[in-house]
């Protein structure tokens, strides 16, 4: 399958791992990954933010790591691309107050476009107003925006976080599960999370597996899934993405 052109909207503090690592595996399956951030243009850097949980309520914020953007934000053509992905953090809160950024998500969505997000990336298609009646997956903190949009917040995921701070298993956080949003034209369905030798050798080698770990999950899921992005299909990524088409 010839690659894709994805384009992935990002602001200063999101979640550094959700863009590294996502941009990163798009293009190791052979698609080509522009990242832009409102009202900056290429070669500009943005700030990262790193989320944790460290056993308190709720997560904490640390600063990430710098990334140079490799789109200009205002020569973005929507009609260019195959598909639209809203990375999550803390950029959305703020990125979903630009009415560009509104239109762009709305015109992917009337073109019948893919449109994928992780964790807080859910507020910003929430402000776009075009998850109404959709099942969809994101940090379960954001569950009260999905319900006020109108969308039906799916607890599947966001039951086995919790679970697993209850009992301090961090490492559960290493091995995010897939989730599949239903779509029209196809059923959605859990595949259960794969746990390879190299997580354990990994391990054994005293490694801190967390992050390395998640990235070689999203590199599986996404070169299982890279030719099923069409409208109508599934399409599967780590840590709670989801698909409208």
């Amino acid at each position: 399958m010839p690659g894709k052109k994805i384009l992935m909207l990002v602001g200063d503090f999101t979640e550094e791992y959700e863009i590294f690592v996502y941009q990163q595996g798009m293009e190791a399956v052979g698609h080509t990954v522009h990242v832009v951030c409102p009202n900056k243009k290429a070669g500009d850097m943005i700030k990262t933010s790193l989320h944790d949980f460290e056993g308190d309520q709720t997560y904490t914020e640390k600063l990430g790591h710098f990334f140079q953007l490799n789109k200009t934000f205002k020569d973005v053509k929507e009609t260019e691309y195959d598909a639209v992905y809203v990375a999550g953090g803390r950029g959305p809160e703020y990125i979903r107050i630009y009415p560009r950024v509104i239109e762009i998500l709305r015109n992917f969505h009337a073109a019948g476009k893919p449109i994928f997000s992780i964790c807080h990336g859910i507020q910003v298609l929430a402000a776009a107003e075009i998850i109404d009646g959709r099942r969809v997956a994101a940090l379960e903190y954001c569950e009260p925006e999905v319900r006020l949009a109108r969308g039906i917040y799916s607890r599947r995921a966001a039951n086995r976080r919790a679970a697993r701070r209850q009992h301090g298993d961090r490492q559960g956080l290493a091995r995010p599960r897939r989730l599949h949003a239903r779509v029209p034209g196809g059923a959605g369905h859990r595949d259960p999370s794969r746990q390879g030798d190299d997580g354990r050798a990994a391990q054994a080698e005293g490694q801190d597996r967390r992050r390395p770990h998640r990235g070689r999950q999203t590199h599986h899921a996404l070169k299982r899934t890279s030719s099923r992005t069409g409208a109508g299909h599934r399409f599967s990524a780590a840590a709670g993405a989801f698909l409208l088409t």
